[in-house]
């Protein structure tokens, strides 16, 4: 009936009541499984996300030789994408904000940085990286002259760890007219 939060309670309350039951590495499994299927699109509210997390993480742990622990790495990589996602999405709205009511394009830069560090194997990690690269080049063309070209050699620092990271990306042409306009920047006396 794709109620996964009453199936939740109810394989819960098997894990509690029959901590040795037959069933009982079924009924682990299927906890955090119920939080996967019923995990929301990543705009909203990850509660239950980080619960199938939770639950996954506690199954894999106890059970790893389980027949059932393939597929909860499986699913728990799909959870912690998604957590990954959300966070993308977030520094992408600071980078749209650009330098209204502030420096937004700072906040984009740690929210991506976060999100690399926080889900380090996360398959967004090219979009994010290329974010940065993107808020730092805007941070350094936004500055005060003062500062401009300090921003602008970290910035051309990022460039260099984004193409040799992704050499192959969709963005590489982007990157290069950052990297044309940057060094404008730093080759200024």
């Amino acid at each position: 009936q794709e109620d996964y939060s009453s199936a939740s309670e109810y394989y819960q309350a098997y894990i509690r009541n029959y901590p040795k039951g037959r069933y009982i590495i079924e009924a682990r499994f299927q906890v955090g499984h119920c939080y996967y299927l019923d995990s929301p699109d990543a705009r909203l509210d990850q509660t239950e996300t980080k619960k199938g997390i939770e639950f996954f993480t506690q199954f894999v742990e106890l059970y790893p030789e389980s027949p059932y622990a393939e597929q909860a790495y499986k699913e728990m990589g799909e959870l912690l994408d998604k957590l990954a996602y959300k966070e993308y999405l977030s520094a992408k709205l600071y980078y749209n904000l650009g330098t209204y009511l502030g420096n937004n394009y700072l906040s984009a830069e740690i929210t991506a940085k976060n999100a690399l560090k926080d889900y380090p194997t996360n398959k967004y990690q090219e979009e994010l990286n290329w974010l940065i690269l993107q808020a730092k080049y805007q941070q350094a063309i936004n500055s005060v002259d003062a500062r401009k070209k300090e921003r602008a050699i970290e910035a051309e620092d990022e460039y260099y760890s984004f193409v040799t990271q992704y050499p192959e990306s969709k963005h590489i042409a982007a990157a290069e007219r950052i990297h044309k306009e940057l060094q404008k920047i730093t080759e200024t006396k």
